[in-house]
């Protein structure tokens, strides 16, 4: 079942912010099955370019009175947010760790154990149930790199972690 989150910017723009932080947040907040529907009294053409740049899909609406609404959907197998867009690069994957089935936090205490357990720049791969919110940032913290995805079929999260080199 598909769910609209609406964000309405007239409200910002009238109040003279720039509404495009809360246009990207609200975007990389979507989870599986969810919409970014914007409203605005302009059709926002940069920004659409933005996000269909980072893997959404549009449908875009003229309304009366000069508004637009513009409808945003992850594309299926879109990259997360925050990925690292250099992924194609990296050696094939020597770990692959299925955490499906696990409740919380044991697949994220598993991953970070096979990290840490990891060699410079090596790659693991895991399998999850569901995004891991609270893990991807502390990777990038600990200066790991990683590109994940929700599975086409929304059957889970695919993970791909790179070790920190040791320099």
């Amino acid at each position: 079942m598909n769910r609209i989150v609406t964000l309405d910017v007239r409200p910002l723009l009238a109040s003279g912010q720039e509404p495009f932080a809360a246009v990207m947040q609200a975007a990389e907040a979507l989870g599986p099955g969810q919409t970014l529907r914007l409203i605005a009294p302009f059709r926002p053409v940069p920004l659409m370019s933005v996000l269909r740049n980072r893997g959404f899909t549009l449908a875009e609406t003229a309304l009366d009175g000069a508004l637009w609404q513009v409808d945003f959907q992850p594309a299926p197998g879109a990259l997360t947010a925050g990925s690292s867009l250099d992924a194609a690069d990296w050696p094939a994957p020597t770990r692959l760790l299925d955490l499906t089935g696990m409740e919380p936090p044991e697949p994220m205490r598993r991953l970070l154990a096979e990290v840490e357990a990891a060699q410079p720049e090596e790659v693991i791969f895991a399998l999850l149930d569901r995004e891991p919110l609270s893990l991807l940032p502390q990777l990038k913290a600990q200066g790991h790199a990683w590109v994940g995805n929700h599975a086409a079929d929304a059957s889970g999260y695919r993970l791909l972690v790179r070790r920190a080199g040791s320099g």
